[in-house]
């Protein structure tokens, strides 16, 4: 769980997260209730974690704007209103087991462990696995498990997942993520080639699964190893 004292207190030693970005980090929590953000949890840990130690240097001036930046290895940090929607659809609890497909910078992920869930992660580029598994422990988060693999597979290892979130978008919804849905549980994943609808799908039941269709969004594609 996140300690904001203990954290905020290593950040300043280290000068890295100022009274201007915490101010900056206020006024994007706004901007996100503007556009319909409600759950207090989302909006608390957006709020509290530092964006811009997840960005390349060259991006920190603009990391609470409510944009995507590039990230390496042709991937992106998702804008601040995507990881909000993609979060408060998952109707997280503390204590849930998460599966997230994408690590990325490790941003969506801080968000997670920040409201309390045991998250597991896949990675497929290894440069953006390898930044990720120093950088979140370095900012104090502890998602249970980083693996480096082919996120179409998913983890089988620990499965079922009380909830799943994918941060790439899926020309469909591959067959492996959903039978390691827990039944109950719930997947948010994009689905769709260049553009992606915000998909919900609960499973029911050992053989049912609910879908809900939400907006429009756009991200990188998610790419699934041929080997």
């Amino acid at each position: 769980m996140w300690r904001v004292g203990s954290r905020f207190c290593i950040f300043e030693q280290m000068n890295q997260d100022t009274t201007k970005h915490q101010g900056k980090r206020r006024q994007l929590v706004a901007v996100l209730k503007q556009k319909g953000i409600e759950q207090a949890e989302v909006l608390k840990a957006i709020g509290d974690i530092p964006r811009h130690l997840f960005l390349d240097s060259s991006f920190v001036d603009h990391a609470y704007q409510d944009k995507a930046f590039p990230i390496g290895a042709e991937q992106t940090i998702s804008q601040p209103y995507t990881v909000a929607f993609q979060s408060e659809q998952l109707q997280l609890k503390a204590g849930m087991k998460v599966l997230e497909i994408g690590t990325g910078s490790g941003y969506q992920t801080a968000v997670l462990c920040h409201m309390g869930a045991e998250v597991y992660s896949i990675e497929r580029q290894h440069e953006l696995f390898r930044t990720s598994l120093k950088r979140l422990p370095a900012l104090g988060f502890k998602p249970k498990k980083l693996i480096f693999g082919d996120g179409y597979k998913g983890f089988p290892e620990q499965a079922p997942y009380d909830r799943i979130i994918v941060t790439a978008g899926a020309p469909a919804v591959p067959q492996a993520l959903l039978g390691q849905i827990a039944v109950g549980g719930k997947m948010v994943i994009p689905v769709g080639e260049t553009n992606q609808k915000m998909t919900v799908i609960t499973r029911t039941s050992n053989t049912n699964f609910q879908k809900l269709v939400l907006g429009d969004f756009r991200f990188v594609p998610l790419l699934e190893d041929k080997n």
